[in-house]
């Protein structure tokens, strides 16, 4: 029997809720607005002023794992020696397990001393990109401080999960890699480099990037970790040498090969530049904290 209903009684999706256009490329404004809008009501809902940044290798395991590899390949008993080029890489695991145990241990001293300020926000959250390595140890180590943790993850081809330490409610996925660059500096104070890839590289460089050409109109502590990784990564004095950045531009960072020595150095900056009531500096990022109700 042929069906006369007028297609006319049958209501059309609302635009909000048509799941083909939200997709499609029309769609891209809306998509690219949300990765915006719904961040900001989750960090005005959890009372976040401020972050501290933590950037490094996805690749690096804490100390235990990286031990208990290399123990396993070495005692490859009657099996075949394991590949000399791949016993090497497990070793090298090893040495730079120190600064995913390094990360952890900073986080948690930044993490308790942030517990101590009086504020009805919270204040310089750890913040990570939300995958392993030393992203997995800074929030590691502000949740066993018993602090809030941030990760602010990418929908990555190869699947890069979050890690199990970052506050729940704090717990980002974005498709953008531009809008997740914006999270990481809109709110940040300080941003800690670990020994890292082409990602800690692009990340890091965003956000020194914009300090030098002052678009972030705000002062931000940089700390670079490890002298021996990056002297041998990176020439930065060379730089200026060649006259390609400023020699001033050398002052926008600082080393550090310490947890206790990058703590002190963020505790001092951090106090100096954004808690010392007499210290008010020219400040026109729109901070989440101004527009909270």
């Amino acid at each position: 029997m042929d069906d006369h209903r007028n297609p006319n009684n049958f209501r059309a999706p609302l635009a909000y809720e048509n799941t083909p256009f939200l997709q499609g490329p029309e769609g891209r404004p809306l998509r690219i607005l949300a990765e915006y809008m719904e961040p900001l009501a989750r960090f005005r809902r959890e009372k976040i002023q401020d972050t501290v940044v933590f950037f490094g290798s996805a690749r690096f395991r804490s100390r235990s794992e990286a031990d208990s590899a290399l123990e396993t390949l070495e005692k490859y008993g009657a099996q075949p020696k394991p590949p000399e080029e791949q016993l090497k890489r497990a070793k090298m695991a090893v040495e730079m397990a120190r600064y995913y145990e390094d990360a952890r241990r900073l986080a948690f001293m930044l993490a308790e001393w942030t517990r101590t300020i009086q504020s009805k926000r919270h204040r310089f959250v750890v913040t990570t990109g939300g995958g392993p390595g030393i992203m997995e140890a800074a929030n590691r180590g502000a949740r066993e401080a018993g602090g809030k943790t941030i990760g602010l993850n990418i929908a990555l081809p190869f699947e890069q999960m979050p890690n199990p330490y970052i506050t729940p409610a704090l717990n980002f996925e974005f498709h953008y890699f531009f809008m997740r660059k914006l999270w990481f500096a809109y709110l940040a104070k300080a941003l800690v480099v670990f020994p890292g890839g082409f990602g800690t590289l692009d990340e890091a460089f965003e956000i020194l990037t914009l300090a030098q050409t002052q678009k972030l109109a705000k002062r931000i502590t940089v700390l670079i970790y490890g002298r021996e990784y990056w002297n041998k990564v990176l020439n930065l004095q060379a730089l200026a040498e060649y006259g390609t950045i400023s020699p001033d531009d050398i002052n926008l960072f600082h080393f550090v090969d310490t947890p206790e020595e990058g703590f002190e150095l963020l505790k001092e900056q951090l106090t100096i530049n954004h808690l010392e009531s007499n210290h008010k500096p020219k400040d026109k990022t729109p901070e989440i904290a101004k527009t909270m109700p």
